[in-house]
């Protein structure tokens, strides 16, 4: 690949894995960024991420063959007057926001159809910020592909390269059939665990057993409610109409499921879990698309210095932990302690290590 130059607009979470992956593979790019935080481009260029500071409607993005614009989806299309008024007229901009349709709108209003890919990483967490950015968060994701019609297709094919040296995983298609599938992948999935959290809350007894209680199965469910809520409002009110048929539909299903439960229905209830159970399991590994989903089960014996032991052994291995917890409801899970790893191969060689040491592993269903 040719030598580029590239600019940052916002270096979160997402833009700072991007900025971190390409620094990895290609160390010779020329990176320049803006942050609303003065903090977070010092920090970047302290780590060597970025050569440049930038302003934030500086000239020196006027040098740029890419411009990754990676702060809120409203707040991206605020930069795109400045951007036509300086980039070259090859330069591409593209983004990473979660919505297409109104990012692309956006683009053809301001004239800049000739110079825009839409882009997606299927990547994240519930942190955020250029401190929880990690060099391979991208690693084996999907990255969705959005570009105008009018964008040549050799120019189409350099970005894919480029998204590639992330260790990402291209995929091209058209904004509409983005922002219909990442509604019932993703947009929905965040507004559900909210939904749940918020009720568990609601309801909760008044020494907040459920709190308590709640571990394995809710815990997985509702991690993402710990996502950026300016981020996450953001998308409600960019996918809406999206987003709205999708929770039509699962809403229906819900009432469907409520019916079921009220008339006892043993056969449609019984479908109902096969149904979902089958489809759950024709999934492919998340473990080769989701690094956060490194992770299995142990069990240990409630003795001191346990969890140490552990953590020693994998520790003089050089084998990191992402996170370790202790696993207080079992009703779903076996093993008493969840370990993540940040990733596949860590993982992998833990489970090796403590297999050899007698331990019990648990594979996550």
């Amino acid at each position: 690949m040719r030598n580029l130059t590239i600019g940052f607009i916002g270096l979160g979470l997402i833009g700072g894995s991007v900025i971190r992956a390409l620094r990895k593979t290609h160390p010779d790019f020329t990176m320049m960024a803006y942050s609303r935080s003065s903090s977070t481009t010092s920090t970047a260029m302290e780590e060597q991420l970025i050569d440049r500071i930038c302003e934030k409607e500086d000239p020196a993005f006027g040098q740029c063959d890419y411009i990754f614009l990676c702060a809120p989806v409203q707040t991206n299309i605020t930069y795109l007057p400045f951007l036509k008024k300086v980039i070259k007229p090859d330069c591409i901009i593209t983004d990473v926001g979660s919505v297409k349709g109104l990012m692309h709108r956006a683009v053809r209003e301001c004239g800049l159809s000739s110079n825009f890919i839409g882009g997606h990483p299927m990547a994240g967490s519930e942190k955020t910020g250029l401190k929880s950015s990690t060099d391979y968060m991208l690693e084996n994701a999907y990255y969705f592909i959005t570009p105008e019609e009018s964008i040549p297709q050799e120019r189409v094919e350099e970005f894919t390269e480029l998204v590639s040296a992330t260790r990402a995983l291209p995929l091209v298609m058209p904004p509409e059939k983005h922002d219909f599938v990442v509604a019932g992948i993703s947009h929905l999935p965040h507004i559900m665990a909210s939904c749940l959290v918020n009720t568990v809350a609601e309801l909760d007894t008044e020494n907040q057993d459920m709190k308590r209680m709640a571990a394995g199965g809710f815990k997985d469910i509702t991690r993402i409610a710990s996502s950026s809520p300016e981020m996450w409002q953001q998308i409600c009110l960019s996918n809406p109409e999206q987003i709205i048929h999708v929770m039509d539909s699962f809403i229906q299903s819900l009432q469907n499921a409520r019916d079921m439960i009220s008339n006892a229905a043993e056969q449609p209830l019984m479908d109902m879990f096969s149904d979902s159970k089958n489809y759950r399991d024709s999934l492919l590994d998340l473990r080769t698309h989701n690094a956060l989903s490194n992770f299995f089960y142990t069990d240990m014996r409630d003795e001191s210095g346990g969890i140490a032991t552990l953590t020693v052994l994998l520790a003089v291995k050089g084998i990191s932990i992402r996170d370790i917890g202790i696993i207080h409801n079992r009703e779903f899970e076996q093993g008493v302690l969840r370990i993540e790893f940040y990733k596949p191969a860590d993982m992998d060689a833990a489970k090796d290590i403590l297999l050899k040491n007698n331990y019990v592993i648990y594979e996550p269903k």
